[in-house]
């Protein structure tokens, strides 16, 4: 179905923080207000959870945690300029390329991650991109989501230890 909805279930059952759970294909992907997500072979759908600790900053401000890492994972790839478009896309050239969906249950944030790897739907009412056509010939998934989860790490460890000022900084 969706990797956040089945890290949902895992978060419920007390999965640590820190798994990733990598879809190589979905049935029933999701954007923001319920937006449907294509999810064709060869593209990165993954999720990983979040369990709040006392003095973390708000939960939302993980959108940036995760938009500040997908950048950092798709910007050196891109014959194109990434940006970060607030609070849940990254976009090459002002396609998009990637989107972010945070879902919270509990003290515990699911943090779900697109990124068109190998293709891109077509015929919608707004630009995309994937990496293939960023020129990203041998972008591979599932070694992209190694470096993505290093990456949350890196942002994740900033945002609990200085809090929110130096990721927004960084955007």
């Amino acid at each position: 179905g969706s990797t956040n909805a089945d890290m949902l279930v895992l978060a419920e059952q007390g999965e640590a923080e820190g798994v990733w759970l990598r879809a190589g294909r979905q049935t029933g992907g999701r954007g923001r207000m319920g937006r449907i997500w294509e999810s064709p072979d060869g593209n990165l759908f993954c999720s990983t959870l979040v369990r709040l600790r006392a003095g973390d900053p708000l939960p939302h401000s993980l959108a940036l945690v995760a938009a500040n890492a997908v950048h950092a994972l798709v910007a050196p790839l891109c014959a194109g300029q990434a940006r970060i478009k607030w609070p849940n896309d990254v976009l090459v050239d002002g396609a998009k390329i990637a989107g972010i969906l945070l879902e919270r249950t509990g003290d515990t944030v699911i943090v779900g991650v697109g990124v068109n790897v190998t293709g891109h739907p077509v015929g919608l009412d707004r630009p995309v991109t994937s990496l293939r056509a960023q020129g990203a010939i041998e972008a591979d998934a599932g070694v992209l989501l190694g470096r993505l989860a290093e990456l949350f790490g890196h942002w994740l460890s900033i945002w609990r230890a200085q809090g929110l000022e130096p990721v927004r900084t960084h955007w």
